[in-house]
């Protein structure tokens, strides 16, 4: 315990470096929570994904829609318990600044909302949604950001399919977690099929994508390979991914920015281990003659080695603490200045526990490298050679 008190004696006989050695960790630690959390909202979808549901896509592209048909034919493959559809409509909400959300045309028999449990909404919303074929349902955050409120119409002018589409929102959902999206505005797919076949009735009966509800997880390469049997050498031929695979070819896209936000916390963590290396070796080059002191009263070894490598720690551990703070007003300030685009890019956007405990033990680590050399070369000093020093 003495040693561990003087080693934090040790820590403030130069308050200044202290203190600039301490905030460029806390900065350098709060800099790589922000790019981890930045990171992992990245992936946060993927990781929400469930085990057992399955995403049916036309084989040439996402872009090619399905049959509405293929719904009954998909049913009857054994290992499916749920079957629903969902359309990517892509409309025009204010201006395309104001659009940046996720507007789906939903199978809305019911059984979308068995396949998705994780989208919690009241059961009087629900029953409301379904009685009405122009009903929609929005996610809390969307829902917060335009003060939308159930009751409010919304007019959402159309892209992929023409024309302006009035809405009301008869619900508003949130996620059973953090890492849910709660930015989705979903509606129903027969207000838009029915619209079609009035319109431009070529384009009526197709569907975006299929999602499927399984029985065993375990099976899912079994039950995928016999759907994608099932519609082979037909006019829409399917592949049939895991919802984890599904999502993971979105994120893959965009591989070249997660690397580089790697590469620069790689470096971070490198520019904060050098500062912390030069200031424990100076600091150790100024107390030669001092330890040599200690080790003529009988001081061994393993002293010198606590107390260097304690005072390295007290430093770290002071500057991965303040760092860790610092991350929160730093996602505050990630989260302004992304504005209206934060939703649509980061659905899900927390600092997790995950980061927390990576960041300090980053610290942790740190503090240990940089101390190794100069402790070890004030413990194997000669009391002679220490006592020679001077300055």
């Amino acid at each position: 315990m003495e040693l561990i008190r003087l080693a934090f004696k040790n820590t403030l006989r130069h308050k200044l470096r202290t203190f600039l050695t301490i905030f460029g960790i806390a900065i350098a630690i709060c800099a790589f929570g922000l790019i981890r959390t930045v990171i992992v909202a990245w992936y946060a979808g993927v990781e929400a994904s469930a085990p057992n549901r399955l995403v049916i896509r036309n084989a040439v592209s996402l872009a090619f829609p399905l049959p509405v048909s293929y719904k009954e034919t998909i049913r009857s493959i054994p290992g499916i318990e749920k079957v629903s559809f969902a359309h990517w409509f892509g409309g025009i909400y204010i201006d395309e600044r104001h659009s940046q959300f996720g507007q789906f045309a939903i199978d809305a028999s019911g059984a979308w909302f068995d396949i998705f449990p994780e989208v919690i909404i009241p059961p009087d919303q629900k029953a409301a949604f379904l009685r009405e074929r122009n009903a929609a349902i929005v996610g809390a955050k969307v829902a917060e950001r335009f003060r939308w409120k159930i009751g409010d119409t919304v007019r959402i002018r159309g892209t992929f399919f023409p024309g302006d589409w009035d809405f009301v929102i008869r619900g508003i959902y949130k996620g059973a977690q953090k890492s849910n999206d709660e930015t989705w505005f979903v509606f129903h797919w027969q207000y838009i099929d029915e619209r079609l076949r009035k319109t431009e009735p070529e384009r009526a009966g197709y569907v975006g994508w299929y999602t499927v509800k399984i029985a065993d997880p375990d099976m899912a390469g079994d039950i995928a390979k016999a759907i994608d049997q099932r519609f082979k050498n037909s006019l829409a031929e399917t592949i049939t991914e895991t919802e984890r695979a599904f999502l993971m070819g979105f994120v893959s896209m965009s591989d070249a920015i997660l690397i580089a936000l790697q590469i620069v916390s790689m470096v971070i963590i490198g520019v904060m281990l050098l500062v912390l290396a030069n200031t424990m070796a100076m600091a150790s080059r100024e107390r030669i003659s001092e330890y040599a002191v200690l080790k003529t009263l009988g001081f061994g070894a393993r002293h010198i080695l606590t107390i260097i490598i304690g005072e390295s720690l007290i430093i770290t551990l002071a500057g991965g603490i303040l760092g860790m703070v610092l991350i929160y007003p730093a996602k505050d300030g990630f989260e302004k200045a992304m504005g209206d685009l934060m939703g649509a890019i980061f659905p899900a956007f927390e600092v997790t526990d995950a980061t927390l405990i990576l960041s300090m033990l980053i610290a942790i680590s740190a503090g240990l490298t940089a101390a190794v050399l100069p402790a070890w070369r004030s413990a194997t000093l000669r009391i002679t050679d220490g006592l020679r020093r001077v300055g």
